[in-house]
């Protein structure tokens, strides 16, 4: 894809793990060139993080390949020289820094956001931490299942009988990478009009919170505090998980016209008068038992055939697939959501050979002008740019700055003049 959006954007990234790097992933994906700052011979955390043993110990490990593509990675001591001047002067030419270090950390290296703004006036900073910068709880440790279950997620997961329970993937981790990731592009689409740098405090547990906006806004809105309901949804009925001939089947049906369709589609119309089910509340409170009804006769087909047949006619409906069956599916697959990649030089060829020889990562989702956006290059090597930092440097010095744009016509690309 010849033109990205951040095309020219110049991204440090001092990121470890999911976050902070899932945050800088997206914007290379839009087009920012992301230069990766690494502690010397250890690197990302991410990088011996994985299933594989032998990615993990080429420092390749699965969840740092997943966030990495198209990045370059460059070791710099902050403590001592020449790596404190080597990362001034990237801070002088760059257009945003993004870091997740815990609350103060940097500062303490020498590099306060009082020094990176006066280094580079027009400097986005966008810090992330699991409680942000400020508040009672600013210095706590925080990992993803923390946020988890401090923000009222795990509460409402699983059962009853089984809650609370983590959600499968580390979704605070995520959603905060992607509220940072959406906060830098506004501090960056804001720079046009006056030229000033922003720093950008992201809070996990905040971020997780605003994800959560209907189970949230239940409680402050209407008092009304949620509850863990398993596969059901707490706003309709019967809306949740059923049982097909041959497993699990996801249905929808939120709305009035959606259940009769379903009723007259499985054979059961008879249940579209039943006092128990004739309206959306009277449907929410007698669930259970029209569960029972509705598998009784979805039993008499496949879920693929289920899902044929309900879609067809207007109602929601999917069969519950495995990650393995996810990604190859071809609604994902025929929109070019995962690209495929050399691996790093230097893979061990065994772990390499487990697949085709190639690496599959998954892009943004995002069809840009009818094309997906994918990584531009494989992820690097622990300091696999250690030697193209000085031309690196001299190719940032010579592009432009960015412009105070007062109409608002100029690129965000700090390197358009």
């Amino acid at each position: 894809m010849p033109d990205r959006p951040l095309d020219g954007v110049r991204v440090l990234d001092l990121t470890n793990v999911l976050a902070g790097p899932y945050c800088t992933y997206h914007l290379a994906l839009l087009g920012a060139e992301v230069v990766k700052i690494e502690v010397p011979g250890r690197g990302d955390l991410a990088r011996r993080l994985g299933p594989d043993p032998e990615l993990n110990g080429a420092g390749l490990g699965a969840s740092f390949l997943a966030q990495n593509a198209g990045k370059k990675s460059v070791e710099l001591d902050l403590k001592h020289s020449p790596g404190r001047d080597q990362f001034t002067e990237l801070v002088t030419h760059a257009d945003v820094l993004v870091e997740n270090y815990r609350a103060g950390v940097l500062a303490r290296l020498g590099f306060p956001w009082e020094r990176l703004s006066e280094l580079n006036p027009a400097l986005i900073c966008c810090a992330i931490t699991g409680f942000g910068q400020t508040g009672p709880m600013s210095q706590a440790p925080a990992y993803d299942q923390i946020i988890q279950g401090l923000s009222g997620m795990m509460s409402v997961t699983g059962t009853p009988d089984t809650a609370p329970l983590r959600v499968g993937f580390p979704v605070a981790d995520t959603v905060g990478g992607l509220s940072a990731a959406l906060a830098v592009t506004a501090a960056l689409a804001g720079r046009r009009h006056d030229g000033r740098g922003r720093y950008l405090d992201v809070s996990m547990l905040e971020a997780s919170l605003s994800a959560m906006g209907w189970a949230v806004s239940n409680y402050l809105v209407s008092g009304t505090e949620p509850q863990p309901m398993g596969d059901q949804n707490a706003t309709a009925a019967p809306s949740g998980t059923f049982t097909a001939a041959d497993g699990p089947l996801n249905i929808a049906a939120n709305r009035q016209e959606q259940f009769e369709t379903l009723c007259r589609l499985v054979g059961r119309e008879d249940l579209v008068d039943h006092p128990h089910y004739a309206g959306r509340e009277a449907r929410k409170e007698h669930r259970a038992q029209l569960s029972d009804e509705l598998n009784t006769a979805l039993r008499s087909r496949t879920a693929a055939e289920w899902e044929r047949v309900l879609s067809a006619a207007g109602v929601p409906a999917a069969r519950i697939l495995t990650v393995a069956q996810a990604v190859a599916a071809d609604q994902v697959t025929g929109r070019g959501f995962f690209a495929d990649l050399p691996y790093p030089p230097g893979t061990p060829a065994a772990a390499a050979g487990r697949t085709d020889g190639t690496l599959r990562v998954g892009g943004s989702g995002v069809l840009y002008d009818g094309e997906a956006l994918t990584p531009a290059a494989t992820p690097p090597r622990l300091g696999e740019h250690n030697d193209d930092l000085p031309a690196l440097l001299d190719r940032w010095r010579g592009a432009a700055p960015p412009a105070h744009d007062p109409h608002g016509t100029e690129r965000a690309s700090s390197a358009t003049s």
